[in-house]
């Protein structure tokens, strides 16, 4: 373990040191716009790659699923012309 350490602290310090050494002075300016734009782009990513994990999460769930033969939720809408209360239902099994 402590030759772990040694070596994770050695490669730690060598790369710290290496990257001060080697930086060029540059005189750039980065508008509060580009990186607001960038955090936009990562935070859409992230939450598309979320919305996909999730979906092919419940599919592979449903497939493994023991009990197959319960049916998927029902839902009926109501019409603006039919306002009968019995249209709607909804499967009360979740």
């Amino acid at each position: 373990m402590k030759k772990i350490l040694f070596w994770t602290s050695n490669l730690l310090f060598f790369v710290i040191a290496g990257s001060y050494l080697t930086m060029i002075p540059v005189r750039a300016y980065i508008d509060p716009s580009a990186v607001t734009y960038v955090i936009q782009a990562v935070a859409g990513v992230v939450i598309a790659i979320g919305a996909c994990l999730t979906i092919f999460r419940h599919r592979i769930i449903a497939f493994f699923k023991k009990d197959k033969d319960v049916e998927k939720k029902e839902v009926h809408f109501i019409d603006e012309e039919d306002s009968s209360d019995d249209t709607e239902k909804v499967d009360k099994e979740q």
